[in-house]
């Protein structure tokens, strides 16, 4: 697969198998994405992986604080601007709407919208996850080194014929995962990525993008 290709194949698959992924892939896939670029070669990624048992656990204690109603944990980051100014409401907006409508859920059924992003929590069957965190010492310019080792990860994922989601979810659940990873008190979660092999059977409808000429200015002679 080139790199064209796994750039347009990757989307957030959120419907995969209980099929194992090999640890020599994961091993394969982080070693190389340890090559994505960061700001003066800080690396300021912690990832840490999670499959089988580990993971069980997680999910059984994520499924239990969403049956039992408690709150979200305290927020360590501010995820979107409290206002989302045009055009990126409507674009939020139009992905709610297709994301919910291929599911037949309507804007109006609360219960059932809460229901399906319930599944975040449940890796949406994935039998791997992973969970990247930051120094909070460390400024925006580091969090974009996050994204960009993430992306590599995906990519890389794609090579190997896996797929993936990348969840800012699991921040809202950051202490449940802390009991499990125990990480540094130092650190932040910032999101969490479901990882494994696509389930054919559900229907992931991939999100449109923007017209080249709203995002993009060509500056010639």
């Amino acid at each position: 697969m080139d790199v064209y290709e796994a750039v347009m194949s990757r989307r957030a698959v959120r419907g995969f198998t209980d099929r194992p992924v090999p640890r020599e892939v994961l091993t394969r896939v982080l070693s190389a994405a340890a090559w994505a670029p960061s700001g003066s070669n800080l690396q300021p990624w912690h990832a840490y992986l999670l499959t089988g048992a580990p993971l069980a656990a997680l999910k059984k204690r994520a499924g239990e604080r969403l049956a039992a109603g408690d709150p979200w944990d305290e927020p360590e980051y501010e995820m979107y601007p409290p206002t989302l100014k045009s055009p990126y409401h409507e674009r939020r907006s139009d992905f709610g709407k297709q994301r919910y409508g291929a599911l037949g859920i309507s804007r109006e059924d609360v219960e059932a919208r809460q229901r399906a992003a319930s599944e975040n929590w449940n890796c949406f069957g994935a039998p791997a996850a992973l969970f990247c965190y930051v120094d909070r010492d460390l400024g925006r310019p580091q969090w974009s080194d996050l994204g960009m080792y993430l992306q590599t990860v995906m990519l890389l994922l794609r090579a190997e014929g896996l797929h993936s989601c990348a969840q800012m979810a699991w921040a809202k659940f950051h202490g449940t995962v802390a009991e499990i990873l125990s990480p540094p008190d130092e650190l932040i979660l910032f999101c969490g990525m479901s990882i494994g092999f696509e389930d054919v059977t559900v229907s992931h409808p991939r999100t449109g993008r923007a017209p080249l000429d709203e995002t993009v200015g060509f500056v010639e002679v």
